[in-house]
């Protein structure tokens, strides 16, 4: 729900609020985050308790009260699955994003101690800062930095007319800035913590339209030593999940990875992850756009807002690096340092094409796939050489 954390297509609305697809209740979805807690016991947990537990500051429900204005309706910013979002302004002035649990939901107090403790130990530029949190009486709130240009789904599906779309470049430094966030929690920390709910929605973006990843309520701690995944009711958003997580329940880094991927599909083309205006076949935006990809079609992907605004060899090379993360396989999806490094060189327009394509290729191994390999990339690259 990282759309809620600015006016900017603010209107992702109330009537949304249920959305969020969960797709099934997750009884453990805070346990594993090293805070020694009990998340079942999460509302015996003091104000003075969640200041341990987190590294900001505590607030009273009467300091937020005041600072949204009473929570009024012209502060409000949007919601999701762990209840609705509200701009305030602290007695500092300081703005921020403010949001309150909804009490009637099934996995409120588990997000809400899963997220406290998620952002108040990893820190990164690419990660939405919180600032603290409340946990006054049965009112639990989590305060924010104010992200003011929204998320990035607003800008590609709820933009205002009065709106210019995102460009191509643009477009393309919030997939690098988003995916050095996934970077810091798959790579910097130990062990990794696995997102399970990157989607657009939940990438806001700052002054610049710096990007930072929000919504850690799902999080996950990966697996440990010899262990290759680990075991969990399957949770995240319709569309966004990776099938081999839908199908086996088996959690790893590389389902994030596949949700990025989703991602980068959603960014480069424009097109909803789900759509029920396309055939039936071709409502999940993967299933629509890697037959395309397959009979090199690639013009056809872009976002035609764009209105051919971009380089063609670098829109060959980031469908090329989405369409290796979405593949069905896990283990031949990228890992996201490769996919940072491809995607930084795309940016900047001026490494070889040699060294780009072995070092993305190298990440997932040699296994045969029908899917779209490096190979594609080179075969087209010449077409779009003089573009």
């Amino acid at each position: 729900m990282g759309s809620c954390f600015s006016s900017e297509g603010g209107n992702e609305s109330r009537k949304e609020s249920a959305e969020r697809p969960q797709i099934t209740p997750d009884e453990t979805a805070a346990s594993e985050m090293d805070v020694n807690l009990n998340t079942t016991n999460a509302d015996s947990i003091s104000n003075h308790g969640m200041e341990r537990l987190i590294h900001g500051q505590s607030f009273t429900y009467g300091e937020l009260y005041a600072a949204t204005g009473g929570f009024s309706d012209d502060r409000f910013l949007g919601e999701g699955g762990f209840g609705q979002v509200y701009r305030g302004v602290l007695d500092n002035s300081q703005e921020v994003a403010i949001k309150i649990l909804n009490l009637q939901g099934n996995q409120g107090d588990r997000e809400f101690i899963t997220e406290a403790s998620v952002l108040s130990k990893l820190h990164h530029t690419n990660l939405v800062k919180l600032i603290g949190c409340c946990q006054d009486g049965d009112q639990r709130l989590l305060v924010y930095e104010y992200m003011p240009l929204g998320s990035l789904k607003s800008h590609l599906h709820d933009l205002s007319p009065d709106k210019k779309p995102l460009d191509w470049n643009t477009r393309i430094k919030i997939l690098v800035g988003a995916a050095k966030g996934l970077q810091h929690l798959h790579v910097n920390v130990d062990p990794p913590v696995i997102n399970r709910d990157v989607k657009s929605e939940n990438i806001l973006l700052g002054d610049g339209y710096h990007p930072k990843l929000s919504d850690f309520g799902l999080a996950k701690m990966g697996p440990t030593g010899d262990d290759t995944h680990i075991s969990t009711r399957v949770m995240g958003t319709l569309g966004y999940c990776a099938p081999d997580y839908l199908e086996s329940g088996k959690l790893t880094v590389q389902s994030d990875i596949y949700s990025f991927g989703v991602v980068m599909l959603e960014v480069i083309t424009g097109q909803k992850v789900i759509d029920d205006s396309r055939a039936k076949p071709e409502r999940n935006i993967v299933e629509w756009a890697i037959p395309k990809i397959n009979k090199k079609d690639f013009p056809k992907l872009a976002d035609p807002v764009l209105n051919g605004q971009y380089h063609m060899r670098s829109l060959f090379r980031a469908l090329t690096v989405a369409a290796l993360c979405v593949d069905r396989t896990a283990n031949r999806r990228p890992d996201i340092t490769a996919v940072v490094d491809a995607l930084t060189q795309i940016s900047e327009s001026r490494s070889s094409r040699k060294r780009w394509s072995s070092r993305l290729q190298s990440s997932v191994g040699s296994s045969a796939s029908t899917e779209p390999r490096i190979e594609d990339w080179n075969q087209a690259k010449d077409q779009g050489e003089g573009s």
